[in-house]
């Protein structure tokens, strides 16, 4: 049997994460993010004091990592149409490249949140606050109408989410006559010129003649 290697938080994370993602909260087992991270269990929870602890800290770590992402387009020269086509090829990548968070946060929504402490709802407010700061600037440009901050977060992430979850369900739907299959690059492209349209200020009313 193999030793248990030196523990480092971040192996644990990536342990649990992918735990989290396969059983959900209740169904998460401690033993099992232990053997995945080659570490032993008094390790763990010298790190994270309990199974609630190490998931509010993995959920922290992603809300703030994806926010940051956000607020440096937002911060970016790019004028806010680009920003805004910018920030969704972002989010398509950063949650692809975090395969734990879709069904995390899917269940979440679905359990109202339960699980979510004062300090990790503030990690989660950080990121419609950092995606609203980037639509405010389309807005003061007189670029976007002035959608609410909330509704433009979820108009966008949402449809993020389900496409990265439903993959596997995706791949099998094209064999049932849905042709052609829908790629990333599609998706992203769709997408972006649907909340261009949607987040558009209107057009100027026509001056009436004199």
């Amino acid at each position: 049997m193999p030793r248990p290697l030196k523990a480092s938080p971040e192996r644990i994370l990536a342990a649990a994460a992918a735990e989290f993602a396969a059983r959900g909260y209740a169904g998460a087992r401690v033993d099992r993010i232990a053997r995945r991270a080659r570490v032993n269990k008094a390790m763990l929870y010298y790190h994270f004091s309990s199974k609630q602890g190490l998931y509010r800290a993995l959920l922290r770590g992603t809300f703030l990592e994806f926010a940051g992402v956000l607020a440096g387009l937002a911060a970016s020269g790019e004028p806010p149409a680009g920003k805004l086509d910018a920030a969704v090829r972002a989010m398509v990548a950063f949650v692809d490249g975090h395969a734990y968070f879709p069904s995390i946060m899917l269940r979440e929504v679905a359990e109202g949140g339960t699980h979510l402490d004062a300090e990790t709802l503030d990690a989660l407010a950080a990121v419609p606050r950092a995606f609203a700061a980037l639509v405010a600037t389309g807005r003061e440009a007189g670029v976007f109408r002035p959608v609410h901050p909330l509704a433009a977060y979820f108009t966008t992430v949402a449809p993020i989410l389900m496409y990265i979850a439903s993959t596997p369900v995706r791949a099998r739907l094209s064999s049932r006559g849905l042709q052609p299959a829908l790629s990333t690059e599609a998706f992203i492209g769709d997408l972006q010129h649907s909340l261009r349209l949607a987040f558009a200020a209107p057009a100027p009313a026509p001056r009436s003649p004199r």
